[in-house]
C-alpha cells in the first residue's frame, strides 16, 4: 500500500486546480440572475398549483361554501 505524502498531495491538488476553467464575472452574475428568475417562476407556479388544489378539495369535500 503507497504511503500518503502530504507534500506530493499538495502539489497534485496544486495542478488540479489550474487545469479548472474558472468562470468569468459576467458568467457569473448571468447564472446568478437564472437562478433567481428559476426561482421567482417556480415559487409562482407552486402557488398557482396549491391554490387550484386547495381550491378542488374545497369543493370536493364541500367545505369551501
Amino acid at each position: 500500500m503507497a504511503r500518503f505524502n502530504p507534500f506530493e498531495f499538495m502539489q497534485e491538488v496544486r495542478s488540479e486546480g489550474e487545469k479548472v476553467t474558472w468562470p468569468t464575472r459576467r458568467e457569473t452574475m448571468i447564472t446568478t440572475g437564472l437562478v433567481f428568475v428559476m426561482a421567482i417562476v417556480s415559487s409562482i407556479f407552486f402557488f398557482f398549483v396549491d391554490t387550484i388544489i386547495r381550491w378542488a378539495l374545497a369543493l370536493l369535500l364541500g367545505i369551501g361554501r
